[in-house]
């Protein structure tokens, strides 16, 4: 046995790293320093929690170990397999390796934005986790958590995060992330998608389908998105309300090709057998011809792996990636391409037909902010589509009609949006909303106006993050976008708000534009002003409780407390610090100005 174990340790990195990828997990700290293993500790090297049951490991042969990362290195080369941490040489990638360092928050951002790989790897083998961790910071470790980097225990790369993390916070904070939302960052969204089949209350289904002697309700802005044959069929008639399948087909494959074309998991068995009416060879037989007729040929391809681990995971996540890549191409080109500007006074008399090429069934209005006329009545630049009387499938405006002419008269504007009920009840606020005995709820001839109070930008950015779990939110609306988000109880999109607050807006740390220069002179006047509004990211912290807004207003008062130190403006927030502590006593102190003295203590290196 110790033989055995010596030989499969012949290098302490790469032993680990393929005992890793073998499922075993493996405690440095067992390793003798003389002799490679400890093998008085063998049950502690690897030990599995197990409950209830006990599991006999087999130690692998240098061979077997060199057979199964060949396997798996031809997979990746062949394609069918991805590493989870490819290299990447990019400039962007390498952006982003040297603002973790650096503890650039502002860069990071900037870079994931981009699109820059979190989980790649340099040419030195450091991922940009593995470089905030082992650097300290905290707040780019937080941020890249949060983006989606992968910090697994169990893997070769997660146990480098975390034996390499600088100090006890950051590593308390890689162990209590949850891994399951890191890893996945799109399994929200599929799970919503995937939970429209079963779910009857509000009633949000627009279509049957019939297969033998079984119904099923579904959507028809689904099937068109993930199907190129309903594409086809729904487009040439969107009226339509049924659809009937041959009775050749076994409803069993039917109900399989339609979880995935809703992002759910395929079975790792089909089904069928006696007491169903069909065998497992006609259900197999009958997803391969769904596959072709519907034009989904992935679908036999993930059934066909699913008794690979690795590459049915792999099939799984690039499956709900495509199916999210759909989503959002069918919501730009069908809703964002049908919004409508009208003016507000007329918003509420637009009647949309149901019956609509874009299957939508309801209207979100945005109004223009007032601030956003100008003093003659003129909206700012803003041109709005007119309407001609071609045909539109019951569509006011679409892509034949649409063209732009200066606003023609003095009167504000309002957006319209047409969108899915099934898609807004990922919002616990809209899913009241429509389940209730509202008017909103209630069915009418046309479709329902329902008036947001944000801003056309604000609510294409919650849209756009209902239906594709993306959020890119430009700073100067971050904070309208967090008010909205808590209003609709987007605990994500709110996260993310705040995120791009506090690193889009953080920018440098050097002395403000209104602060004097060293010889005591005023700096040239052209130097561009802060981004943000200070004072109001403060009072959003307050008032939608986001700690993280709190503590980076804090800092940006410690870096440039000269050029707010004799605003009165200033002199307010902290008495309104004060006040929010209820039965004050003497010996309170007041929360702002300690996380302010506390992060001038940083900027001054006095700690």
């Amino acid at each position: 046995m110790e033989s055995a174990l010596r030989h499969a340790n012949w290098t302490h990195g790469l032993g680990n790293l393929q005992l890793r990828r073998l499922g075993l997990c493996v405690n440095p700290r067992a390793l003798d320093n003389n002799n490679g293993f400890d093998t008085s500790s063998f049950s502690s090297y690897f030990a599995p929690t197990i409950v209830l049951s006990t599991i006999y490991i087999m130690i692998l042969r240098k061979d077997q170990l060199e057979a199964s990362l060949h396997e798996e290195t031809k997979l990746i080369q062949d394609g069918r397999l991805k590493e989870e941490n490819p290299l990447d040489l990019t400039e962007t990638f390498h952006r982003l390796c040297e603002a973790c360092r650096r503890g650039d928050l502002k860069t990071c951002q900037e870079a994931i934005t981009e699109g820059a790989n979190i989980n790649a790897r340099d040419q030195y083998d450091y991922t940009p986790l593995i470089l905030a961790s082992l650097c300290g910071h905290f707040e780019v470790v937080q941020l890249l958590l949060e983006s989606g980097a992968l910090c697994e225990r169990d893997t070769f790369q997660g146990e480098r995060c975390l034996y390499n993390a600088l100090n006890d916070r950051i590593r308390d904070l890689l162990l209590s992330y949850d891994y399951s939302k890191s890893a996945d960052p799109l399994q929200p969204l599929a799970s919503h998608i995937t939970s429209l089949l079963v779910r009857d209350h509000p009633q949000t289904s627009d279509i049957v389908v019939i297969s033998a002697n079984q119904s099923f309700s579904l959507h028809k802005f689904v099937l068109s998105a993930r199907s190129p044959y309903f594409q086809k069929k729904l487009s040439s008639a969107p009226e339509t309300t049924s659809y009937k399948l041959t009775a050749k087909i076994p409803p069993q494959a039917f109900e399989i090709a339609i979880r995935h074309l809703y992002l759910g998991e395929i079975p790792n068995d089909v089904g069928g057998g006696p007491g169903t009416g069909f065998s497992e060879e006609d259900i197999v037989e009958g997803i391969d011809k769904l596959s072709n007729q519907l034009e989904i040929r992935s679908l036999l391809k993930g059934i066909l792996e699913s008794e690979d681990r690795r590459l049915a995971r792999q099939h799984r996540t690039d499956e709900v990636e495509k199916g999210r890549d759909q989503l959002e191409a069918w919501f730009r080109d069908n809703v964002l391409k049908h919004k409508v500007i009208i003016d507000t006074a007329k918003a509420s008399e637009v009647k949309w037909d149901r019956d609509n090429s874009i299957f939508a069934d309801v209207l979100l209005q945005a109004d223009e902010p007032s601030e956003d006329i100008e003093a003659d009545g003129h909206l700012n630049g803003t041109i709005i589509p007119k309407t001609d009387s071609a045909e539109t499938n019951g569509i006011p405006v679409g892509p034949s009609a649409r063209h732009f002419e200066p606003h023609p008269d003095h009167h504000r504007t309002s957006t319209l949006f047409p969108v899915h009920r099934a898609m807004l009840i990922r919002s616990d606020y809209f899913q009241i909303m429509f389940t209730s005995g509202f008017i909103e709820a209630q069915d009418t001839p046309h479709l329902q106006v329902v008036n947001m109070d944000c801003s056309p930008e604000v609510l294409e950015v919650i849209l756009t993050y209902l239906y594709t779990e993306k959020s890119d939110i430009p700073l100067e609306i971050a904070i309208d976008v967090l008010f909205m988000a808590d209003l609709l109880l987007l605990e994500k999109l709110k996260t993310k708000a705040s995120q791009v607050i506090s690193t889009l807006g953080n920018g440098s740390i050097k002395p403000p534009s209104s602060a004097l220069t060293t010889n005591g002179t005023a700096p040239p006047q052209n130097q561009e002003p802060d981004p943000i509004d200070i004072y109001e990211v403060l009072r959003a912290g307050w008032d939608h409780r986001v700690p993280r807004l709190e503590s980076f207003a804090a800092r940006y008062f410690a870096n440039r407390l000269e050029s707010y130190i004799d605003q009165p403006e200033f002199a307010d927030l902290i008495r309104e610090s004060a006040a929010r502590i209820e039965k004050r006593q003497e010996t309170d102190s007041i929360e702002l100005l300690d996380d302010i003295r506390y992060y001038l203590s940083e900027r001054f290196r006095l700690r």
